[in-house]
């Protein structure tokens, strides 16, 4: 549980990180029935990971209500001299398929990771102000 302060206003988020296993894709789609916004990962330095992020849309498409939000998060960005992934691969894959937002993240640097939970709340916050 993670709770952040938008607008004055106190937002929970209930947070779930299944890390993309296998084992569980089919406990992850019943999470995606109730959940309000997705957030959906790969690292930068790993082809293997931003390729099978079709196979995790295609599930959040199916499973998902149709106006969840769903934030693309680029992770190890402090390894840049190791980068497979280009920003611009990820930015494609974000339009393309609907995201909110793409953001890059490094939890050993402690770059962007409160930045990603923030925009994902306060859009989140923003869909629930408007009804």
């Amino acid at each position: 549980m993670k709770t952040l302060v938008i607008d004055g206003k106190r937002v929970k988020l209930q947070i779930w990180d299944t890390g993309g296993q296998e084992r569980f894709r089919t406990i992850t789609q019943s999470y995606y029935r109730s959940a309000n916004g997705i957030v959906l990962c790969y690292d930068i330095t790993c082809k293997q990971s931003f390729n099978s992020l079709q196979r995790w849309i295609d599930d959040v498409s199916k499973f998902a209500a149709p106006n969840v939000v769903k934030l693309l998060v680029a992770t190890k960005c402090d390894l840049e001299e190791q980068r497979v992934v280009e920003r611009e691969e990820g930015e494609i894959v974000q339009r393309a398929n609907g995201m909110f937002a793409m953001v890059e993240t490094s939890a050993k640097s402690n770059v962007n990771v409160d930045a990603a939970f923030l925009e994902l709340a306060t859009i989140l916050k923003r869909q629930y102000d408007q009804g």
